[in-house]
């Protein structure tokens, strides 16, 4: 069985996809007319039935359909050249989780630093030397080590630990590094959090962060700007 590494995070306002076949993993937005077309593929529609359903659609509202049948085929075509009708949704959000920002976090304790510390060089390790796909590999394999699901709390004091050790770190940390650094901090302390990975429309941008079961983690005060919508979710498998 071949392993998914097309994921998407569907909104109102269209389809985020990332391809993890990339090095770093590629993200392509869709806006809603595209939206509309990828959505009936990956539904079970072929691919030239849905073009013409497209356009019938949008025919009917007053679109010459020779303009927009084009344009169908032309995104038709490089979609499913580049293998993203292959896509895997993510489960739809049932409610918009509480974002917890990092700046109102109290100081780590001494061994939450250190799990902050080791977990910003591993990740930074990973992403520097290995593709994205075999970094999301890695993390579910570390989603195998015992430990239970941290409070908002502990989520919270692995994120500020993190953040720390970013600010002694002479390179760039992102959100990426950030995030998966967090990851790892928690499980070396015996906690279990999500990382994720997703991204928004208004305005367009990729993300990623951890969250807990009903709540977003160590997000910084000045970017207030939620949801975003997730693609692809590493968490626990025990």
């Amino acid at each position: 069985m071949t392993a998914v590494r097309v994921f998407a995070a569907d909104t109102g306002d269209g389809v985020a996809l990332i391809d993890l076949r990339t090095p770093r993993g590629k993200w392509r937005f869709l806006d809603p007319v595209g939206a509309g077309l990828w959505r009936k593929v990956v539904s079970g529609t072929p691919p030239q039935q849905a073009v013409e359903e497209m356009v019938d659609y949008w025919a009917q509202r007053g679109i010459a359909p020779d303009r927009v049948g084009a344009d169908m085929k032309a995104l038709a075509g490089q979609l499913d050249a580049e293998g993203l009708f292959a896509a895997a949704p993510h489960p739809p959000t049932i409610k918009v989780a509480e974002v917890r920002y990092v700046g109102a976090v109290a100081r780590p304790g001494p061994g939450v630093r250190a799990a902050g510390n080791v977990g910003l060089g591993a990740a930074l390790v990973l992403l520097r030397c290995l593709p994205v796909r075999l970094v999301v590999r890695a993390a579910r394999l570390v989603g195998r080590l015992p430990g239970r699901a941290a409070s908002p709390e502990e989520a919270d004091a692995v994120c500020a630990a993190v953040r720390r050790a970013v600010g002694w770190w002479p390179g760039r940390a992102a959100c990426l590094e950030e995030s998966l650094a967090g990851y790892l901090a928690a499980a070396l302390t015996g906690r279990r959090v999500a990382w994720v990975l997703g991204a928004r429309f208004v305005p367009q941008g990729a993300h990623a962060w951890i969250a807990t079961a009903n709540a977003v983690h160590g997000q910084e005060p000045a970017d207030r700007v939620w949801p975003y919508r997730a693609a692809l979710t590493v968490d626990s498998s025990n």
